[in-house]
């Protein structure tokens, strides 16, 4: 099982690769992979010859690379805060947007992009061109944790009261957005409605490193709690006889999921469908052992937006398709197939 759990691992290290030169090279400026291994070799210092073009060094370490690295990043964030949240609510069908994660970044961006001119003007002066990317932060952490306090009695955490607590924030949320979305004018219709699609076009090395802490200590934090999730899928009792505890594990799993997906959606806006269909594909095409699926669908989140986003910035070039509709439409037959499948088996039960 070890042996076959590193095979599937390192067969999906290598297709990430594989995706990241491939996006790296395919654009609106072609560059080969020769040219690739020789200007990454040249800036490196590992090779002296030059193979490539002033342009395509430019494009390549200001705007490609970039934008690369934010999708690998977002991709590995939405996978494995979808794998981590389907093991603590014992359901593939459960996604971060459970718990208010999304309605909360989305509430707050749009009351940013609506009053930020008014009552938030000081706020949105000082925090500038980062003002919608932590206003979505702290609206994810918001909602998430005003779920928690909701779903909280006695100091215990009962899955189905925060699921029920997560619809209705969820949809005080939506109403609230709403309402803010009527009173808005064309220009921040137009600003709502891009960031509602999600893009990666804002790219550049600052929001890489601004979100890289962000995403690096969720992803190699909670392949270390798959013991736990594994445990948790017989059952709470089972899994406090077993020795684990429970309380704390569902607030790190909340908490670090938080994080991911917070960050995630600060900085390319509302990207569905990752964090849902990605471990699910690995539960039916592998094994529903967390050890695999949750590192698996951080890698494997990773190359699934990277590929979405090189189709979606060269399919219509020179325009680019919002890259959220590019995910739902391949997430959605994915989520169909989900639950006609789980209606099967409950049949045959």
């Amino acid at each position: 099982m070890i042996k076959s759990r590193a095979v599937v691992l390192s067969s999906l290290c290598l297709l990430l690769i594989v995706v990241l030169i491939v996006s790296c090279c395919v654009g609106a400026v072609s560059i080969s992979a020769a040219e690739f291994f020789s200007l990454v070799g040249h800036k490196t210092g590992l090779s002296a010859e030059k193979l490539y073009s002033d342009q395509q060094a430019a494009v390549l370490l200001h705007i490609r690379l970039p934008r690369v690295a934010l999708g690998a990043l977002v991709g590995a964030a939405l996978g494995v805060s979808g794998a981590a949240i389907q093991g603590l609510f014992r359901n593939p069908l459960a996604e971060p947007g459970l718990i208010g994660i999304s309605s909360g970044a989305t509430l707050f961006t749009v009351l940013m992009i609506v009053l930020g001119a008014g009552f938030f003007k000081v706020i949105s002066g000082a925090l500038g061109f980062y003002a919608l990317s932590i206003s979505a932060f702290a609206g994810a952490c918001f909602t998430t944790i005003l779920v928690y306090r909701l779903a909280v009695n006695n100091g215990k955490t009962v899955i189905t009261t925060l699921l029920l607590c997560g619809i209705g924030i969820n949809a005080l949320a939506g109403a609230l957005t709403g309402l803010l979305t009527y009173m808005a004018t064309d220009e921040q219709l137009r600003t709502i409605t891009f960031w509602s699609l999600g893009s990666l076009g804002g790219a550049s090395w600052e929001t890489v490193v601004l979100i890289a802490p962000f995403v690096f200590i969720p992803v190699f934090i909670l392949p270390f709690f798959s013991k736990s999730l594994n445990a948790l899928a017989l059952g709470e009792a089972q899994a406090i006889h077993m020795g684990i505890n429970v309380v704390k594990l569902k607030r790190i799993i909340m908490l670090l999921a938080t994080i991911a997906v917070g960050a995630s959606v600060s900085v390319a806006g509302m990207i569905g469908f990752i964090g849902l269909v990605v471990p699910h594909v690995l539960r039916i095409s592998f094994t529903s052992d967390h050890r695999l699926v949750i590192p698996g669908a951080a890698i494997a989140g990773a190359a699934l937006l990277t590929m979405a986003d090189l189709v979606a910035r060269t399919i219509v070039m020179p325009a680019e398709l919002p890259i959220g509709i590019l995910t739902a439409l391949i997430g959605t037959p994915v989520f169909l197939y989900m639950v006609i499948s789980e209606r099967n088996k409950n049949k045959q039960l």
